[in-house]
């Protein structure tokens, strides 16, 4: 299988660039004149909307920056993890409830498991190396329905023997399904490993795959 991604946005670029140094990221996006896009007026630049959002599937917990989703976790992974991005990465940020921020996740996850949307739109604020950065980006131009291997990823990046590196990134990878990591496997074939268990991992690429026939 041949990677086939498409040409990075200014905003995507930006991140690889400047990795999680938020203010200089900003700033730099800023000065070139890209947009924010939809936001909630309610949330400032110091604060974190933290909540939960239902599912077919199960409850993801959600954190969310003026800037984009920042953490979504998994069914099956404890939410506070949530709790733990916010304390890692913007320790002083106020912490807010969910007021309908998380209304546009919400409204394309239930899309996704209900077949009607591929591609997810909600913007991202991603935090992390600049390596962990490139790699998500990898991941999320995987197209829906088909698989990658860890090597491919570490090809396409031009990191071909930094297989295990990849492998590592793609499970820190802090927002799970948007961020398809579920879509990487063994270069033999096999699952492999995922923050939700294989059984989640199956049923996600079966959802898919029924969805691409």
């Amino acid at each position: 299988m041949r990677l086939s991604f498409d040409s990075l946005t200014e905003d995507e670029i930006a991140q690889a660039k400047y990795g999680s140094d938020t203010a200089t990221r900003s700033a730099a996006m800023a000065s070139s004149g890209t947009a924010s896009g939809r936001r909630c007026a309610s949330l400032g630049p110091e604060s974190l909307v933290l909540g939960s959002i239902d599912t077919p599937a199960g409850t993801y917990g959600a954190v969310l920056s003026v800037r984009g989703l920042c953490r979504l976790t998994l069914p099956t992974e404890p939410q506070a993890l949530c709790q733990a991005w916010a304390d890692r990465w913007l320790p002083r940020a106020k912490r807010l409830p969910d007021q309908g921020d998380l209304t546009q996740v919400a409204e394309e996850l239930a899309a996704y498991f209900a077949g009607r949307l591929r591609t997810f739109s909600v913007e991202l604020d991603l935090r992390g190396t600049p390596f962990q950065l490139q790699v998500w980006e990898a991941l999320r131009r995987i197209p829906f329905g088909e698989v990658r291997s860890y090597a491919q990823i570490a090809q396409y990046i031009g990191r071909p023997q930094a297989v295990r590196a990849v492998g590592a990134a793609n499970g820190a990878n802090p927002v799970a399904l948007i961020v398809p990591c579920h879509r990487v496997i063994g270069s033999g074939g096999d699952l492999v490993g995922y923050a939700g268990g294989l059984a989640m991992k199956r049923s996600l690429l079966e959802h898919e795959r029924r969805q691409s026939a």
